[in-house]
């Protein structure tokens, strides 16, 4: 451990200098171990990018999306493709690479990840809002505009941004070292702490306004279909939307909370915890929530599953169309061809002729001479 002067500030120095200061001492993954895990990552990272792009295509294209709620599911759909931007840009800048970054590479690593996790915290405390309007106080879906849903969105990213800057903005270690966490060798550890129960505390609130919303919708479900028949299936709706939301938020608290709950011990300074042997597992199990999502969406919701196959099969319809256009225009030229070459035979047989009728003119007149 190395005990430089309190006043100085070490902006300068690799990232090594910093793994060495917070004892980072597990072992790197060697080349190959490396290249495995860069060609599973690039798997998922794809799926992550293909799968949330289309949800937001979806919602773009089919009207019956065009709701408060389904244009905030895009904006956790986009935050799910910022996730697969900074997962990608992190497998190929991890291991002994890491140890070479700048001070300010290593931030805007970390910024990423962290930017991307608030964005998915936002707007899922965005979509509880619209829920809560929608449902807790009996307001059609309509009373929160598109001006005040785009609002929050740009809102959303706003403080995601701001939240993944905090680091780079001072509250880091850079200038006291003793204050240096062992997981984010220049993220203090009070800033950890914070963060991290700053975030489960917004799991908790939402789970609590999930579960108030679900038994809310369940007893007054239940209260008019014993009454009722003809909206019965006008009120499962919001059920639907509901176990759907619940079931994203299940997984987003299930995949993210044992990371949160190691970086917490961590800026707690637990010693006897051995935190480093479990960073790379918990950071699969947040990218695994990334490329859970979209399933979901498509499993849950069999609009937006419906919407998927019609994209697909424009797709491929326009790729046979695609082909099919190339094979036309091929036989297109290839007849052009044929018949350009005929005429030309033609041509030159005619001409062969001409010349060989003209021959056998002069022949005849010179015997006539003779």
């Amino acid at each position: 451990m190395m005990h430089p002067s309190a006043n100085y500030c070490y902006y300068g120095k690799p990232m090594g200098f910093f793994y060495n200061n917070s004892n980072h001492t597990i072992k790197d993954w060697d080349s190959n171990q490396l290249i495995v895990v860069q060609c599973f990552g690039s798997f998922f990272c794809l799926f992550i990018f293909v799968s949330n792009a289309m949800v937001i295509a979806a919602v773009i294209t089919n009207k019956r999306f065009h709701y408060p709620f389904y244009y905030l599911l895009a904006n956790l759909a986009a935050s799910d493709f910022l996730a697969g931007i900074a997962y990608v840009y992190l497998m190929f800048n991890t291991g002994a690479v890491s140890k070479e970054l700048t001070v300010q590479l290593y931030f805007f690593r970390q910024g990423l990840l962290d930017t991307s996790l608030s964005a998915s915290l936002a707007n899922l405390l965005a979509i509880a809002l619209e829920r809560y309007i929608s449902v807790m106080k009996l307001k059609v879906l309509r009373n929160l505009t598109k001006r005040r849903v785009t609002f929050l969105i740009v809102l959303v990213w706003a403080v995601s941004i701001t939240m993944g800057a905090v680091p780079s903005l001072g509250w880091n270690c850079i200038c006291s070292l003793e204050d240096c966490s062992t997981l984010a060798p220049i993220f203090s550890r009070s800033y950890l702490t914070t963060w991290s129960v700053s975030n489960l505390f917004v799991f908790l609130i939402m789970v609590v306004i999930y579960t108030r919303i679900y038994l809310y919708v369940k007893r007054k479900t239940s209260i008019l279909s014993s009454h009722t028949r003809g909206s019965i299936n006008r009120k499962r709706t919001p059920m639907k939307l509901i176990k759907t939301v619940m079931t994203v938020l299940g997984v987003f608290v299930i995949c993210w909370t044992p990371g949160l709950v190691v970086l917490l011990l961590d800026g707690l300074n637990c010693k006897q915890c051995k935190l480093l042997g479990f960073k790379r597992w918990f950071l699969l199990l947040a990218v695994l929530n990334s490329v859970l999502n979209p399933i979901i969406y498509s499993y849950k919701d069999e609009e937006m599953w419906m919407t998927f196959k019609n994209m697909i099969r424009c797709v491929c319809t326009g790729t046979r169309r695609q082909r099919s256009s190339r094979a036309n225009s091929k036989a297109l030229n290839s007849s052009l061809d044929i018949s350009i070459r005929a005429t030309e035979d033609g041509k030159i047989n005619t001409e062969e002729c001409k010349i060989t009728a003209e021959e056998g003119n002069i022949a005849t007149q010179e015997e006539l001479k003779e």
